[in-house]
C-alpha cells in the first residue's frame, strides 16, 4: 500500500548568529491511509516544525516529502498551495476561526476557495456541523461559542474539502480535561470514518495511547516505540 504521507531523511537546521541548531536530524515517517499517528515529545523538540514541513508550510534543509507516492518537496509555491488546498487539512491548538464569520461560514469558506459552489458548500458545512451536534450553533460567531465548540468547528473546517491527510498541532491543548477528552474522541472517530491519515501532536499521553501508534520525537529523530513515551 502506498503511504498517504511519507517523510524521508528530513533534516531541518536553523542558524542563530554563528551557531547552527539542528532541530531535525534525519526523520523518517510513513503514515498509511486511515492511520492516526500520535506525535509526542518534549516542548521544543521540533514537533511543530515537523508538522509544518509535512504540511508544506516550511521547506526542510534536506530530505523528501511524498504525498500518495508523489514527491512534493520541490514543487513551486503555487503547486504547494494547491496540494495544501485539496489534500491537506490543518487543526491547531488555537482554533483560528475568522471572528467576523459564523460557524457555518467558517466551514463554507475553504470550500469556496477550492472551487465548490456556494450551495454545495453550505450543504456540506451543515452536514459537518450536524455530525458534531452543532447544527443549532451554525449561525453563531466564534465569540458566542464555547472553547470546545470553537475547536469542533475548526476540526470540521479542516475536513470540509475531504483531505487525505490531517495534521493537528495540540488540537485540544487549550481546553479543560473533560472537554479535551470529548473533542479528541470526536476527532478520532471522524478521522477513522473518513479514512484519512493523520499526524496529531499532543502532550496528552492517555489520548496518544488511543491512536493507531505513537512516535516520539527526541533529539531530532523519531522513535516508533510506544514504550518510550513514558520517558
Amino acid at each position: 500500500m502506498t503511504a498517504a504521507l511519507a517523510l524521508r531523511d528530513i533534516h531541518m537546521d536553523f542558524t542563530q548568529g554563528s551557531a547552527v541548531l539542528h532541530v531535525l536530524r534525519g526523520v523518517d515517517l510513513a503514515v498509511e491511509p486511515g492511520e492516526v499517528v500520535a506525535l509526542v515529545g518534549a516542548s521544543g523538540a521540533g514537533k511543530s516544525t515537523l508538522l509544518h514541513i509535512a504540511g508544506l508550510l516550511e521547506t526542510p534543509t534536506s530530505g523528501e516529502i511524498e504525498i500518495a507516492g508523489k514527491t512534493v518537496s520541490r514543487l513551486n509555491d503555487d503547486a504547494r498551495t494547491e496540494v495544501r488546498r485539496h489534500q491537506l487539512g490543518f487543526v491547531y491548538q488555537f482554533h483560528h476561526l475568522l471572528p467576523e464569520f459564523t460557524a457555518l461560514e467558517n466551514i463554507v469558506l475553504p470550500q469556496l476557495i477550492a472551487g465548490v459552489t456556494p450551495a454545495a458548500a453550505r450543504v456540506k458545512a451543515l452536514e459537518l456541523l450536524d455530525r458534531v451536534g452543532l447544527t443549532e450553533r451554525a449561525r453563531h460567531r466564534p465569540a458566542e461559542l464555547s472553547g470546545g465548540e470553537q475547536q469542533r468547528v475548526a476540526i470540521m473546517r479542516a475536513l470540509a474539502n475531504g483531505p487525505k491527510i490531517i495534521l493537528a498541532d495540540e488540537p485540544t491543548g487549550n481546553l479543560d480535561d473533560a472537554t479535551s477528552e470529548r473533542v479528541m474522541m470526536e476527532f478520532l472517530r471522524l478521522m477513522r470514518e473518513a479514512g484519512a491519515a493523520a499526524v496529531i501532536a499532543t502532550h496528552n499521553r492517555e489520548l496518544a495511547a488511543r491512536m493507531s501508534r505513537v512516535v516520539l520525537l527526541k533529539e531530532g529523530r523519531l522513535h516508533d516505540v510506544a514504550a518510550e513515551v513514558g520517558e
